[in-house]
């Protein structure tokens, strides 16, 4: 029995036939089917959160985005009170967004004069 960290293993993709390889660079429908995707989820999500984390969130722009390593829900607050609102309400945010996968991030970028953006990672806050 081996203890310790388990090993990652990655797939090396120059055995597979180039018809099974990802796109060096993605076209115009990969594009469009990213974006659909998005588009979906954060619908999906938008609908799975409680009244108070829907009203936060049209207080806020907000997206998801998953062109990052990670799913990331981004929320930009425009104001103060938006994004001491927002801190208050993470665990709610993050429990919601973890239903999609453990691995998501938040970026939160408050006002220019509170600070810088910033992102957590969502399986170290949600409570589930």
């Amino acid at each position: 029995m081996s203890t310790g960290n388990p090993q990652v293993v990655t797939m090396n993709s120059s055995f597979l036939s180039p018809d099974d390889r990802p796109p060096s660079t993605p076209t115009a429908l990969d594009e469009k089917l990213r974006r659909q995707l998005e588009a979906s989820i954060a619908k999906q999500f938008y609908e799975a959160c409680e009244g108070v984390t829907q009203a936060l969130l049209c207080q806020c722009k907000w997206q998801v985005t998953t062109q990052a390593v990670a799913l990331t829900l981004a929320i930009d607050c425009a104001n103060a009170a938006a994004y001491w609102r927002v801190l208050h309400n993470l665990i709610p945010v993050a429990n919601q967004l973890a239903r999609f996968t453990p691995n998501a991030k938040i970026r939160i970028t408050p006002p220019p004069e509170i600070g810088i953006p910033f992102e957590l990672q969502v399986n170290e806050i949600a409570i589930s």
